[in-house]
């Protein structure tokens, strides 16, 4: 029987090394990637069975990376590996289109029992996040509407705004005006009852949208 296929995407080399002798005996790794724009753009190419990502990622984080990857490929599993065991970012994973939330710390054990369950089609979380979101309620929150969500677009210009850049470099990125960074940066403020740029970026930073 042909293994299944495994993406790893990790801005720490080390840890991706870990990871490919980890799952190496029973996976096939095809490839690594260090930031999410450049796992996007080869993903559809490699037609991976798993994508096993971080959440803090540069040039774009691993919500959105998956985000745009579950609709590029509808079948693809989303295993995220993360140090962030806050219970709102795991559900906002799940709405997205995870199929399993790993805390980093967990066992390694854990990790391939995710996966596993993922190409079998089910749901898994680390008991260190919560207990809560299993089964039945995977699916509610997969449909469900998050307040103060933000749009695709919007997460990537806060982004790059926490990155350090200006909008006039947000918006070349983008390939935007920076009139239209500058709109999605001051709704976003409106939306999320937030009054300064040092508010948003520290909102950024709490969400894990940075890399660190």
């Amino acid at each position: 029987m042909k293994p299944f296929s495994v993406i790893l995407a990790d801005d720490h080399p080390l840890i991706m090394d870990a990871l490919r002798n980890l799952l190496e005996p029973e996976f096939e790794i095809l490839a690594k990637f260090t930031d999410g724009q450049s796992l996007i753009e080869a993903a559809p190419t490699l037609n991976p069975n798993v994508i096993v990502l971080d959440i803090g990622m540069p040039t774009m984080n691993g919500l959105s990376a998956g985000e745009r990857l579950k609709k590029l490929m509808p079948r693809v599993k989303l295993v995220y590996l993360t140090q962030n065991q806050d219970q709102d970012i795991a559900k906002e994973a799940f709405r997205l289109g995870a199929s399993a939330y790993v805390i980093k710390t967990s066992a390694a054990s854990d990790l391939v029992g995710a996966i596993r369950e993922a190409v079998r089609g089910g749901f898994y979380v680390s008991p260190l996040v919560t207990k809560g979101i299993v089964g039945p309620a995977m699916h509610a929150l997969k449909k469900g509407k998050r307040k103060n969500r933000l749009t695709l677009r919007q997460k990537e210009v806060l982004q790059l705004l926490a990155e350090g850049h200006s909008m006039k470099g947000a918006a070349f990125i983008l390939n935007v005006s920076p009139r239209t960074v500058a709109y999605h940066k001051y709704t976003m403020m409106d939306h999320l009852s937030i009054r300064s740029s040092a508010e948003l970026i520290e909102y950024a930073m709490k969400r894990s949208l940075v890399a660190v």
